[in-house]
């Protein structure tokens, strides 16, 4: 059952709008449960627009790895913080909630994708980029996909987008 947001003064659905709040930020909080316990963390991504997923990476194990592997399915968030407004009692903001399924990637190529989707979205710096895309530790690097299958967005008023 999906619910509705109570302030659709406050809500948007445009995909380009959604997909650009994606690519804009660095960093997603993910949601996870494993046997009825929730579990929360953050992660910088890169989000690929052609396929519609987000790339993390992480160490080889622990507990995130454990729990995504017991359930894939994931509820994530991005914000772009604008900063308390002074005597008004709000926050400015704007910010895309996301449902998806997580699976990890071996195909070597695929790996190059999701780096590279990161870098040019988190590293302003060209040498830098180039010189991360060229290590060697890709083969042992994990790499996440988030296939997103629903996502809905919510901004201040005075925001447009």
């Amino acid at each position: 059952m999906r619910y509705h947001m109570r302030r659709a003064d406050k809500e948007f659905t445009e995909p380009e709008k959604l997909r650009g709040v994606l690519k804009e930020t660095c960093y997603m909080t993910l949601a996870m449960a494993r046997d009825g316990e929730p579990y929360l963390v953050s992660l910088s991504h890169g989000y690929d627009e052609e396929r519609n997923c987000l790339y993390f990476h992480c160490a080889s194990e622990g507990k995130k790895l454990d729990i995504m592997r017991a359930n894939p399915v994931v509820w994530g968030q991005v914000i772009v913080d604008h900063g308390y407004v002074e005597k008004e009692c709000t926050h400015s903001y704007v910010t895309v909630m996301f449902r998806g399924r997580v699976s990890f990637i071996e195909d070597e190529e695929e790996k190059r994708r999701a780096l590279r989707t990161m870098l040019w979205q988190l590293e302003p710096d060209n040498e830098a980029r180039e010189r991360q895309m060229n290590t060697d530790g890709l083969a042992t690097t994990v790499f996440g996909r988030i296939d997103v299958e629903y996502m809905t967005g919510k901004k201040s008023q005075e925001i447009d987008l």
